[in-house]
């Protein structure tokens, strides 16, 4: 039986018991209406699997970014010799570091199903899987502030949500350190960035994003986003919390490309 914490009344911690009762029958009803799918495959998923959020057949599939991987990016090398991806070698970025989970190849179709189809639910398992992989290395960067990548406000009412924050909260909520979603916002509606080449994507994203406060507290943040391919979306989000005074900016993304 749970033990009633101290410095709670008997009636706010029926209170909480209540909430906990009823935050749980919620669950197991959106489960039984909208049940858990895989976030590889999409199929919906037993009982024994739920508590992983992975089906068995798909385990294995995701291809992990692993050692040695650029040392600036995280885009993965395939010479241990080397420290930084050929895209680092040539320019610089602002951000500090980066680091990815998975090579965008192998969860192509997921990130498309995520973004576009309305599987919000998949980040309870992308930000399971890029916790146990990485809350070592966000606490050795000392990271105070998680901030997810914004949307254009009508592409996010149009979608019904940022595949970014969703992430974003999941991964604060594995680790215990908080998103702020509105510290940062989009004012123009870029072109997709996949039509377009490097240069291109940087004259895409000037002036397109800016701080919903200029008095911002935080040295070392953490931004969050689905794909890094060129970096061009991580740098002018980077450069606008810079100029409100972050000195750091980190980044995690849930996949990354191969190169531009």
């Amino acid at each position: 039986m749970k033990m009633m914490p101290a410095g709670l009344s008997g009636r706010a911690y029926a209170a909480v018991r209540t909430k906990e009762c009823l935050d749980r029958v919620f669950k197991e009803l959106t489960d039984l209406v909208y049940p858990r799918r895989c976030p590889i495959c999409d199929r919906v998923l037993n009982r024994d699997e739920q508590k992983k959020l992975i089906c068995l057949e798909c385990e294995n599939k995701p291809v992990y970014i692993h050692s040695p991987y650029c040392f600036k990016c995280g885009k993965q090398l395939s010479d241990p010799s080397e420290e930084y991806c050929t895209d680092c070698k040539k320019r610089n970025h602002s951000f500090v570091r980066g680091v990815a989970l998975y090579d965008y190849s192998s969860v192509r179709m997921s990130v498309y199903r995520f973004k576009y189809s309305g599987r919000a639910e998949y980040a309870e398992f992308y930000g399971r899987e890029i916790s146990a992989t990485f809350t070592g290395l966000f606490r050795k960067w000392e990271i105070e502030a998680i901030v997810p990548v914004p949307m254009y406000s009508g592409k996010e009412r149009m979608r019904g949500y940022n595949q970014a924050e969703k992430l974003a909260k999941s991964i604060g909520h594995e680790i215990g350190i908080p998103v702020y979603s509105d510290l940062v916002k989009r004012r123009k509606n870029t072109k997709p960035m996949k039509m377009l080449g490097v240069g291109e994507r940087a004259a895409n994203l000037k002036n397109a994003f800016i701080m919903a406060s200029n008095d911002v507290k935080f040295n070392k943040v953490l931004l969050v986003d689905d794909i890094f391919t060129t970096g061009a979306t991580i740098d002018a989000v980077a450069d606008a919390l810079m100029d409100a005074g972050v000195s750091y900016v980190y980044y995690v993304t849930l996949s990354i490309g191969t190169g531009c």
